[in-house]
């Protein structure tokens, strides 16, 4: 069964999608596979592990933050990879955005080190059957795709260089995910103090985080907290992503305590 925040975020993307990605992730949100890896994966996380969430509402929350500001990069008429490279549209890149921010942690099935490289080992299959369903009679653009996917899949921990635009969407969108709710299981469940417990209770101040039309750039990120532990959060994960991340340029960066007054970093 899917969890009511699941099925909202569901609805959400089918709202925002259309042609090829709107089919796309038709299949995906109907894919058993997928959903046992997904769910396997949060069990991993959480009860293992001790994380924060990793399953499908994180993995679909990405998602929608990739989506949002791939369509703020297209109505500020910035040209995709894809697209200035001349091997593909904007579509085609928007499938790539979507089917990569969906599988990217489905590695988590095994741990946390190296999991996005056995997101992409466990993706690979996936990929290619679902793009042959899209893509029945393109196998050109089905294998352009399949590697974009994969860096989108690699790159999302910003461990290694990462070069287009559809990628560096994927790294941020992972990035933005930081909301109290997803700490929220762990925190429940934990019961002794450990090494890395700054992330979780950091992320637990993280009261609201939302991507919107920048002023100076197509892209503005706020991030708000109650407390200034959640600053940790900001400067240890979401700003290095950024960073790293081909789609820098485009972004705006605020974060703050409510009721101060907010820090501009980008």
């Amino acid at each position: 069964m899917k969890s009511k925040k699941e099925i909202a975020l569901e609805k959400e993307l089918l709202r925002r999608l259309d042609g090829k990605c709107l089919e796309m992730a038709n299949l995906i949100f109907n894919d058993a596979e997928i959903k046992y890896m997904m769910d396997y994966a949060n069990n991993v996380s959480i009860k293992r592990l001790g994380f924060n969430d990793h399953g499908p509402v994180h993995m679909k929350t990405a998602s929608l933050n990739a989506m949002i500001m791939f369509d703020l990069l297209k109505n500020a008429g910035v040209q995709f990879s894809l697209v200035s490279e001349q091997v593909g549209t904007i579509e085609d890149s928007k499938v790539a955005v979507f089917m990569a921010s969906m599988l990217h942690d489905i590695g988590m099935t095994v741990g946390r080190d190296n999991h996005e490289i056995y997101s992409m080992i466990f993706g690979v299959n996936i990929i290619d059957r679902l793009l042959k369903e899209i893509y029945k009679t393109e196998a050109e653009k089905r294998i352009i795709l399949r590697s974009l996917v994969m860096e989108g899949i690699a790159g999302h921990m910003a461990t290694q260089k990462i070069h287009s635009l559809e990628a560096g969407l994927v790294l941020i969108g992972d990035g933005c995910d930081m909301e109290k709710g997803r700490a929220r299981i762990p925190t429940l469940l934990k019961t002794k103090p450990k090494v890395g417990d700054i992330h979780r209770y950091s992320s637990t101040s993280i009261q609201d985080l939302s991507i919107t039309k920048g002023v100076r750039k197509p892209i503005r990120i706020t991030v708000k907290m109650s407390e200034s532990v959640g600053f940790f959060q900001i400067e240890s994960v979401l700003f290095p992503k950024i960073l790293s991340s081909p789609v820098n340029p485009y972004i705006e960066l605020y974060a703050g305590v409510i009721g101060q007054e907010m820090l501009q970093y980008l």
